[in-house]
């Protein structure tokens, strides 16, 4: 995976359940987390601000693939998987302290103006922004 946005989180003692490792919901607070990062990262909040322009998810999906265990540390991966008219598609990997895949997530966001209260293209600059951010990912992973 492009590595556009990495998060690196501790994972905390009230995130565990009865069976000693962290609950299943914690991994979808760790996906948000990972969406808002990259939208900071390619100034969709400012865009919020400025604009009334954001946001909303319509969409969410998490398939995990080793528990995780407290105390310990995470990554969260995320990249621009497809950007369409008005909405684009996130891609989200939660690696553990030891670079192991816990979970692979996946986003679905639509683009929304706030003031007219309705779903609208997205910016043709926003998109070029977008591109340029991922092929610069890119050509810098390992």
């Amino acid at each position: 995976m492009a590595r556009s946005s990495i998060l690196k989180l501790r994972l905390d003692w009230s995130e565990m359940d009865l069976f000693g490792h962290i609950n299943n919901v914690a991994y979808f607070k760790y996906l948000q987390a990972g969406r808002v990062h990259y939208w900071e990262t390619i100034g969709l909040n400012e865009l919020h601000r400025q604009e009334g322009l954001g946001p909303i998810l319509a969409r969410t999906h998490c398939d995990f693939r080793q528990p995780l265990h407290f105390p310990g540390e995470i990554s969260i991966h995320t990249r621009l998987k497809n950007l369409g008219n008005s909405s684009f598609v996130l891609e989200h990997e939660i690696r553990n302290e030891t670079d192991e895949l816990a979970a692979l997530g996946e986003d679905v966001v639509v683009v929304y103006d706030f003031n007219r209260m309705e779903t609208l293209a997205i910016p043709s600059f926003s998109g070029k922004r977008w591109k340029q951010k991922e092929s610069r990912s890119r050509s810098n992973s390992p």
